[in-house]
């Protein structure tokens, strides 16, 4: 985390959400044990791998919605106040989008 994300002001965008993300991410912690049981259990290579695949799209889904949230909300509102901080908030959304591609 950087010193700019750790000191952002004020709610986050994904606030109104949050009960979603959490709930989604429950679903998804549920995912990672079910798949950690089909190893233990020594099931099919093909069923992991389908599993993994759904995982990994809802994985996917938090996170473009997540920066969805970061763009509407705090780069937006850095963008209206200008100067360092709206330069700043932009890095850090291009750092995010570059790191979702590569995942």
């Amino acid at each position: 985390m950087t010193a700019a994300s750790s000191e952002h002001a004020g709610p986050h965008g994904y606030i109104s959400r949050k009960d979603d993300y959490l709930k989604r991410l429950r679903r998804i912690e549920g995912q990672a044990r079910g798949l950690q049981k089909m190893v233990e259990d020594e099931k099919y290579c093909i069923d992991i791998l389908t599993q993994v695949s759904a995982m990994t799209k809802a994985l996917q889904s938090v996170a473009l919605g997540l920066l969805d949230e970061h763009l509407s909300h705090c780069v937006v509102h850095a963008a209206q106040a200008g100067g360092p901080e709206a330069d700043e908030k932009i890095r850090e959304a291009s750092e995010a989008i570059a790191r979702l591609v590569r995942s």
